[in-house]
Formats: C-alpha cells, structure tokens, sequence
C-alpha cells in the first residue's frame, strides 16, 4: 500500500479530512510524533508523500527546539528530490524555509475562519474548491515566497497563504484539513493562546466552525483528492 508520512507537532492537529483522501486513493496514513519518534531516523525519499503538520513554535527556534534542523533537512532534500510534499501551518513555514525562505513574526496573530483571496494560479488549480468557504487560520508566522514557488492564496495580514512548486509540492498556511468533530481539542489545547489574544473567543471560534467546518472538510477533501490525482 502507498505511503503518507505526515510528521506530527501536536497530537489534535492531524492530516484531518485530508485522510478520507488519501485512504480513497490508496493511501495509508502513519505518524511520526516529534518528541516522540526519532526524526533523524527518517528516511526522507521514502514515504510516497510526505506531510508536514501544524505546531505553535516558529522555524526559527531551532537553538529551543534542535527537531527543527532534522524537519529542515528532511524537508529539503525531499523537495530537492521533488517528490511529493505538503505543507500545513508551521508545516507550510517549514517548507518555506527549505527552499530559502525568510520565516519570520507576521504583524499579528491571524486566528478564526475567514476566507482566502485565490490568485489566478490557485483559482485553476486544486485550491479553487475553496474559493468559497472559510478556512480556519491559527498562526502567528509567515513568509516570503520561496524562488521558484507560484503563490496560490493570501489574505490582507498575510500576502502568502499558499504556494505550489510544480506538480509536487503544495504548502498551506491555513487549515483546510480541519474537522468540526474533534475541534474541542484544539480549544483546549491552545487555550493559553486564545486567552492572551482576546479575539476571538472560545465561544466565537466554536461557533463558526459549527457553522463552517462540514463544509470547509468537504471541500478540503476535493482539494486533496484533485493534487492527489495529478501527482507526477
């Protein structure tokens, strides 16, 4: 059976809706938990895709958290390799600063659902199923475009919300893999955080993933289900 490696920061934030995807075409899904298992131990060609997944520490850190160099390294000789690759939240920053990308504070948390504004690249391609719905942010960082990337998504805080290289790679500042099921977890988790940024609230967050979370997971889905069907 085919592979995806998706390495794993938090144990809530997984590969989502993304996983009806990937088991649709073939895929199974198995976790490498940092802190857990052994990064360095990777073999980086070897998973048929490789995912990395969402987190709330910066590229940057690397001197706090020395993973951070083995995900880099991973990361870049995968994409070096061009095999396939995604990319979610701090998972999409790891991709950035593979390639050479600045990965720096953005001016202010982006957190809550609100929609992407799609260039013309990401409205031909698998990202036009969400032109309109909402999608989940929850991040504090962003990028620059990294050379030889085609930007697919931003917002007005973050001109880089999504990039592609080629057929093989797909990064995602935001979170289209999210599921309304399960979601609790990730209010719980970040608790710390939601309090210290005021807005939105707990109560505001839970409320528009009730109403825009099926949704957003469908749609997610067509998203993967279209990049899946035109890897190389």
């Amino acid at each position: 059976m085919k592979t995806v490696l998706a390495i794993r920061h938090m144990h809530f934030e997984d590969v989502g809706s993304f996983e009806d995807a990937f088991r649709d075409q073939g895929y199974q899904v198995r976790y490498c938990d940092v802190g857990v298992d052994d990064l360095a131990g990777i073999d980086p060609l070897a998973p048929d895709i490789l995912a990395a997944l969402g987190g709330p520490i910066g590229v940057y850190e690397d001197d706090r958290y020395p993973f951070i160099r083995d995900e880099l390294r991973i990361l870049r000789q995968r994409l070096d390799a061009k095999r396939p690759t995604l990319g979610f939240c701090l998972g999409a920053q790891m991709m950035a600063g593979a390639l050479g990308a600045r990965v720096y504070p953005g001016p202010r948390k982006e957190i809550g659902w609100a929609p992407i504004a799609l260039t013309p690249e990401g409205q031909s391609g698998p990202l036009k199923h969400l032109g309109n719905v909402p999608v989940l942010h929850w991040h504090g960082d962003t990028f620059t475009l990294p050379d030889g990337a085609v930007r697919l998504a931003s917002t007005a805080l973050t001109p880089n919300q999504a990039f592609a290289v080629g057929r093989h790679a797909l990064a995602l500042q935001f979170h289209a893999e999210v599921r309304a099921e399960g979601f609790e977890r990730w209010l719980i988790g970040h608790t710390l955080e939601i309090t210290l940024n005021k807005k939105p609230s707990v109560e505001e967050l839970r409320r528009e993933t009730e109403k825009w979370g099926a949704e957003c997971a469908l749609q997610g889905r067509r998203l993967m289900s279209e990049w899946l069907d035109a890897l190389p």
